[in-house]
C-alpha cells in the first residue's frame, strides 16, 4: 500500500493579498553596512551580557566590576569592551587608572530601529 501526502495548506485570509509592498522604509547600503558592524561586534555572548549588564546599570561601570561578574580576567574584558566601542556601541570615560562604560544612546537607538515595526498612526494597519 503507498501513502500520498496530500498538501494541506492553509486558506489565506479574505483580506489578505499577495505581494503586498514593504511597509517600513529601506535601509541605505551604508546604513544597512554600519549596523551590520553593530550587530557583528555583539556575535559574542560575553559583549552580549556586558552590553546587558550596562543597560541595567544606571550609571558607568568600570571595567574592575565588570571583571567580577563576567568571570574574565581583566584583559580579556578590556579586549571585549575594545570592540564594543570601536563599534560605536559603548562611550568609554578615563578616570585616574580606571576607564568606565556606558551604553551609547545614538548607537541604541539605531539597533532599535532596525527591529522595531513601522509607527502606526493610530488606525488599524
Amino acid at each position: 500500500m503507498t501513502l500520498t501526502a496530500t498538501p494541506t495548506t492553509a486558506p489565506a485570509p479574505p483580506d489578505a493579498a499577495c505581494c503586498q509592498p514593504l511597509a517600513a522604509p529601506a535601509l541605505s547600503a551604508d546604513a544597512a553596512a554600519a549596523t551590520a558592524a553593530l550587530f557583528r561586534a555583539l556575535a559574542d555572548p560575553h559583549r552580549v551580557r556586558i552590553l546587558n549588564l550596562l543597560a541595567t546599570s544606571p550609571d558607568p561601570v568600570c571595567v574592575c566590576d565588570l571583571v567580577a561578574v563576567l568571570g574574565l580576567a581583566q584583559p580579556t574584558v578590556s579586549h571585549h569592551l575594545k570592540k564594543l566601542v570601536g563599534a560605536g556601541l559603548l562611550t568609554r570615560a578615563q578616570r585616574g587608572t580606571w576607564a568606565y562604560y556606558a551604553l551609547d544612546p545614538q548607537a541604541m537607538a539605531r539597533l532599535a530601529a532596525v527591529t522595531a515595526p513601522p509607527a502606526t498612526d493610530g488606525g488599524t494597519p
